[in-house]
């Protein structure tokens, strides 16, 4: 394994993991509020009575990030190397998993991790486990 020297960015990345942070910790301090992206998304769906407002802004404050960053740096490039069936079945297999999970990543790894639940712990636990499995298995196994 090689390290891409060019493309480790520790002071974007510290700064990025602190506005996560500082904005999960406000949405919890100042709404009561978990800052996991699918509740989020789910209860603006489901469109929960009093909920709406809050809940928009946080959404349009991920669209909107990415087009302020984009005024001072260019975005990297996107290249998606999977066919539409896999995405689907991709993008079903999340959605069911955070269902099960009680929660996606987000609200796991950043929020509960920080708040000791021991629910997240076990649940951050297995998203890194399949995650590293399913490298393993596709780059070492399969060959791709």
């Amino acid at each position: 394994m090689t390290i891409d020297w060019t493309a480790f960015t520790p002071w974007s990345a510290l700064a990025g993991g602190a506005m996560i942070g500082l904005a999960s910790a406000l949405l919890l301090l100042l709404n009561g509020r978990i800052a996991g992206i699918s509740g989020i998304l789910g209860g603006l769906i489901s469109r929960t009575p009093g909920e709406t407002g809050w809940r928009a802004a946080f959404a349009v404050g991920l669209l909107i990030g990415p087009a302020l960053w984009a005024l001072f740096h260019a975005l990297p490039p996107i290249r998606i190397e999977a066919g539409y069936p896999m995405l689907v079945a991709a993008g079903l297999l999340v959605g069911i998993g955070t269902r099960y999970g009680s929660g996606c990543t987000s609200g796991h790894g950043v929020c509960g991790l920080s708040r000791l639940s021991p629910r997240s712990l076990a649940a951050t636990l297995i998203f890194m486990a399949g995650g590293f499995a399913t490298v393993y298995v596709v780059r070492h196994l399969l060959g791709v």
